[in-house]
């Protein structure tokens, strides 16, 4: 009888984790095995964004800040990202979130982002960035933070290099290089 119950108590131990562990009705419990399934591949995508401040269509507009400095000065925007720095180029997808003026000692930004795609096999997939923007470098690194659809556990990186920008009205051509990792 005893080596039966030992038995019992091995099978019990041994297999017990190849099961979903439920933890109440919040939150749920898989085993590994089943994440090592999927390959993770690695994206590497190129696009422009275009964030046009002025004129009688803007993709970006000011919600709050001061009038006399740009600390905390917050944007909202739309923006097309494009094949080519043309804004006639085709449209490959949206950056869509919002920017602020972050930094009291030098030139940066706060970046809260998605890029919403609209082309080809990522249409419908969005990448989100959270991170630091110091705008005036030749070029900056921001994490990818996320993504959804094909993108969905993403992580990654992208390079900002800014292709032209308007001082008179803030309007900016920006060339993204971006590499990212989901299964």
């Amino acid at each position: 009888m005893t080596s039966v119950l030992t038995f019992f108590s091995f099978y019990l131990l041994l297999f017990s984790t190849s099961f979903t562990i439920i933890n109440g009705v919040f939150s749920e419990q898989s085993p590994m095995v089943i994440l090592t399934k999927h390959m993770e591949k690695l994206t590497r995508l190129h696009f422009y964004f275009h964030d046009t401040l002025d004129g009688t269509n803007p993709t970006a507009i000011r919600i709050a800040g001061p009038a006399n400095r740009s600390f905390s000065t917050t944007f909202v925007t739309d923006d097309p990202l494009t094949e080519g720095p043309e804004a006639s180029s085709k449209l490959v997808g949206r950056a869509q979130g919002i920017y602020a003026f972050a930094s009291q000692h030098d030139s940066a930004l706060l970046m809260v982002m998605n890029f919403a795609f609209l082309e080809g096999k990522y249409n419908g997939s969005a990448l989100s960035i959270l991170g630091r923007n110091p705008f005036l470098n030749k070029v900056r690194e921001m994490p990818i933070v996320g993504g959804s659809g094909v993108f969905r556990f993403a992580r990654g990186y992208a390079l900002a290099k800014t292709v032209s920008f308007t001082p008179k009205t803030g309007d900016a051509v920006v060339e993204y290089n971006v590499s990212v990792l989901h299964f």
